[in-house]
């Protein structure tokens, strides 16, 4: 079969290792490759490098996932901020950083070749491997490596297998429903980890710090030769050294912008409203919705891919009427201890303490979401990378002095759960507390855990931090953010940016999952559980201080009272 052949890219040149694959990118997709290099190695965040370009950091997101372009007006700018010439800004990241560095020469006006690779020494002591620094294509000899999952072309060599994470954009070999990407956030955090090192490979070469410039804590940078003056000509004067750029170590979840953004919006409102906090607090309150919506836009802006918004809603997932509910069970606990109940009728006296579980649907943002569109599938078999919807019908209960992780739901028979919920089940099957559900039907799609992560950590620190400070407005702010978030992601007329009511009751039965496994733990513990309500209510009887701590956090719970079952009190 004949196959269409792209035209040369113009930074191929020198060394055909490199070239035979830099071909097969476009232009605009080295340049993206060589400034996520260049952020890398200079320890720059998108924050700081839309500071020196004068963007802003959504517009250098967008540039660098392909949803926007970057114009030849910012490939000057970019080189100016990286004190590149442009040629060597396009001959690729690894020339582009070792021009960074001083490691390699500038390219001389006019000419586009790609540099070299950084040669990496060998530790078994056979030949040295060639790596490049953005990670895509290690190289050995003058031969390419292919990888093991396809066979090399001398006509039109193949594509690397692994593409970018539609999560944090660095290269995923596993792919769910057409979308590539890790199958964790801690598959994230390790890919990120690992292209770390391998642009380590590219350093400056040692060099001797002057006593001034060690004392500033910089470095010389190698600089090339100056060529000999003529005689009959006065020396040219020595150009000022360009200032280093600042090493920035990159947290796992670019979430500070996002912090920085919630507290930049609280202090414009108060000041809109000259101090006066509670104007203020209702102002913010009542644009919590697009603000949060705005807020969940920035932290997607990084992710490779559009998550569907507006995907066809399964006829399970449509109100019966406008105030009606759909076919949709997610767990809500209604529980009452009986036996304590019957020891009081026969006249035990109990001190009993109401806790009440911090921001519970804000923790319960970290679920198992679905990507796009939900699909049937009948196999009976739980995919753990997937996520939905399930028919199933549940395994009996039998443990009179605990709650049914399924609720209060009386009648028998299938009904519909989230993924939240079928996920609790079978945990609490692989406890040994019950059998697992049988699955009828699933209406899944790809799924990932860290879809809110961002978010979520976002608007847990600037909480975290509020409550420090004393900061009751930012508090009753983050409040209305995640819980109008939740509630007004289905069909709901307060949200149109977005209509997932998938989404809303997985997250809703992921906060009393949460729930129901707080009151598991605390009657592991030996305390004796006497009510569980609502999203956020425990009331146990025992030393709770014993098993849970006390505070405000997430990870914390509050006493809400204490009272007396029984007896006169």
């Amino acid at each position: 079969m004949e196959q269409t052949r792209r035209s040369p890219h113009p930074a191929c040149g020198l060394r055909m290792v490199n070239a035979r694959f830099v071909c097969m990118l476009s232009t605009e997709e080295v340049l993206r490759l060589t400034v996520a290099a260049l952020m890398s190695r200079s320890g720059e965040r998108q924050g700081d490098l839309a500071a020196g370009l004068g963007l802003s950091q959504a517009q250098v997101s967008r540039k660098q996932s392909g949803s926007a372009h970057w114009s030849l007006e910012d490939v000057d700018l970019l080189a100016a901020h990286y004190h590149l010439t442009v040629v060597d800004l396009l001959s690729g990241p690894t020339h582009a950083v070792g021009v960074l560095h001083g490691a390699v020469p500038s390219l001389a006006p006019g000419t586009l070749t790609v540099a070299p690779p950084v040669r990496a020494a060998s530790s078994s002591g056979g030949p040295a491997a060639v790596v490049r620094p953005d990670g895509l294509l290690p190289v050995s000899g003058a031969e390419p490596v292919v990888s093991d999952r396809a066979s090399a072309s001398a006509e039109a060599p193949p594509r690397v297998p692994a593409g970018p994470c539609v999560l944090c954009g660095r290269p995923a070999t596993d792919e769910v429903d057409g979308f590539r990407q890790h199958l964790s956030a801690e598959e994230c955090v390790a890919a990120a980890e690992a292209l770390e090192a391998v642009a380590d490979v590219v350093t400056p070469p040692p060099t001797v710090a002057l006593p001034d410039e060690a004392a500033a804590g910089h470095a010389p940078v190698p600089e090339a030769a100056p060529a000999p003056a003529r005689p009959d000509e006065p020396a040219a004067p020595a150009a000022p050294a360009a200032p280093a750029a600042p090493r920035r170590s990159a947290p796992a979840y670019a979430s500070e912008t996002l912090v920085e953004q919630i507290a930049d919006r609280v202090r414009d409102v108060v000041a809109e409203h000259a101090g006066d906090t509670d104007a203020a607090q209702a102002a913010l309150i009542k644009a919590a919705i697009p603000d949060v919506m705005a807020l969940f836009k920035v932290s997607r802006a990084s992710g490779r891919y559009e998550h569907s918004e507006f995907p066809p809603t399964a006829e399970i997932l449509r109100k019966k009427s406008q105030k009606g509910a759909d076919e949709i069970w997610e767990g809500r606990p209604k529980w009452r201890n009986a036996a304590v109940a019957q020891a009081v009728r026969q006249g035990a006296r109990f001190e009993v303490t109401a806790l009440d579980m911090n921001a519970a649907y804000l923790s319960a943002l970290k679920c198992w979401l679905p990507i796009g569109q939900l699909r049937e599938d009948t196999s009976g078999v739980h995919d753990a990378k997937k996520a939905g919807v399930h028919l199933i019908t549940p395994a009996g209960w039998d443990h009179a002095d605990l709650p049914n992780p399924l609720g209060n739901r009386m009648e028998p028979g299938e009904l519909w759960v989230t993924e939240s919920t079928l996920r609790q089940l079978l945990d609490v099957a692989r406890q040994g507390l019950a059998d697992p559900p049988v699955i009828h039907r699933s209406l899944v799609s790809g799924a990932t855990e860290a879809l809110l992560e961002k978010m979520r950590r976002a608007l847990a620190e600037t909480r975290k931090t509020a409550l420090a400070e004393g900061d009751e407005l930012t508090v009753a702010y983050v409040k209305a953010m995640y819980s109008k978030f939740v509630s007004t992601i289905g069909e709901s007329s307060a949200n149109r940016e977005i209509r997932r009511p998938d989404w809303m009751h997985i997250i809703r039965s992921k906060a009393f999952a949460n729930l129901w496994m707080k009151a598991h733990k605390a009657h592991k513990a030996g305390l004796q559980v006497v009510e569980i309500s609502g999203t956020d209510e425990l009331h146990v009887i025992g030393d709770w201080r014993s098993v849970f701590k006390e505070g405000r956090d997430l990870n914390e719970v509050k006493e809400k009272t204490t009272y007396i079952l029984g007896g006169k009190g």
